[in-house]
């Protein structure tokens, strides 16, 4: 089992849903950064679910830095992250330990750990596991905002229900940062609620479009082939769970354009060079060209439902019923929010380190 993503900052996750805790473990991580627990916390807010639209699994996500910070700042030493559980109902998993619930890993775990895996709560495939990679993702986003690169997200469509576009990237982020249903719309926020509540009270549940938009990345990061910058971003987004589409600018919408509408033309402006549009989302060739990174990534509907299904019975090899129990999300795309930035700021900060140095996220550092 390989848990560990990067190159020059490298992030290792640990734990398990229902075990004693989990955490994260930041190697690479520069000395000197500073380290904003209130920062932490609202990232770790803008993850934890909340109200009706949510789990009734409410964890206070009380994290410590049990290494790598002194005196507010880190060390140079690798930055490790815990967080213990609290709020766990493990006996809700007894009964179907050996019924796997459909489009969960619980069926391709047994088959690769041989039931060894913990299987409580979805062991270390959880969404549980996200709270330590956002709280990685917060020391590291705010060492990248210091140095002007802003990171946000907003629910572009739920089930159908749309948001409406970004029009003023930074304007937006700003918004966006100081809400906890992360969309640019107030009418939007409403439906959306509401289309969450509706699958709530039927048993079932819904998924939707997420769109992120990275600003203040310099041009010349990334690489041409296998580690161009789509490629990371991609490779990360995919490791979190219910992620299962990825695309950057104008994405699938390029199967309808004509190149010469598709293309992004140079211009001056300002004593320096961009382009007229961004429909390549800020990357040619793998490597980006100094405009707003834009994407967009597809959070399938939480396949935790209260509905009949059928599945089979891993002892006796025979066809079964299953209505699962306990506490689960009638959708988690609001909750991704949190999850999708902390995982882009961690591939920023490793592809700008492999770039320019780790000094890169020090502020101020060889200024």
């Amino acid at each position: 089992m390989k848990n560990t993503f990067g190159s020059s900052i490298a992030i290792t996750l640990f734990g398990e849903s229902h075990g004693y805790g989990i955490g994260a473990v930041l190697d690479g991580m520069p000395a000197g950064i500073k380290v904003d627990t209130e920062y932490i916390e609202k990232k770790l807010t803008q993850r934890r679910p909340g109200g009706s639209i949510s789990t009734a699994r409410v964890e206070k996500d009380n994290y410590r830095l049990v290494s790598g910070v002194f005196n507010g700042y880190t060390t140079g030493a690798p930055v490790t992250i815990l967080i213990e559980n609290e709020n766990t109902h493990s006996k809700s998993y007894e009964g179907i330990k050996n019924t796997p619930r459909p489009s969960h890993a619980d069926y391709a775990a047994r088959c690769k750990y041989r039931g060894f895996e913990d299987y409580r709560g979805g062991g270390h495939f959880s969404g549980r596991i996200t709270a330590a990679l956002v709280a990685a993702g917060a020391v590291i986003g705010k060492a990248l905002l210091d140095k002007g690169i802003q990171i946000g997200t907003h629910i572009a469509n739920l089930h159908g229900v749309c948001d409406r576009e970004f029009e003023d990237y930074r304007g937006d982020l700003e918004l966006l940062a100081n809400k906890q249903f992360a969309v640019l719309s107030d009418e939007a926020e409403e439906k959306m609620v509401s289309e969450i509540i509706a699958a709530k009270n039927d048993g079932d549940s819904v998924g939707g479009v997420l769109e992120s938009v990275i600003l203040g990345v310099p041009a010349g990061v990334g690489e041409p082939w296998f580690d161009s910058m789509e490629g990371v971003i991609s490779h990360m987004l995919f490791s979190i769970g219910g992620i299962k589409g990825i695309e950057f600018g104008r994405g699938f919408e390029f199967a309808d354009m004509y190149g010469s509408e598709a293309n992004d033309s140079f211009v001056m402006e300002d004593n320096r060079v961009v382009t007229k549009t961004n429909h390549n989302g800020g990357i040619n060739g793998g490597i980006t060209n100094g405009m707003p990174l834009t994407l967009r990534c597809v959070v399938k509907p939480t396949p935790s439902v209260y509905k009949e299904q059928q599945t089979v019975n891993l002892q006796s090899m025979t066809n079964e019923i299953l209505k699962i129990e306990g506490r689960h999300d009638p959708a988690i795309i609001h909750r991704a929010r949190g999850v999708v930035d902390a995982a882009l700021a961690i591939v920023v900060a490793d592809m700008l380190t492999l770039r320019f140095g780790t000094d890169y996220l020090v502020k101020n550092a060889g200024e």
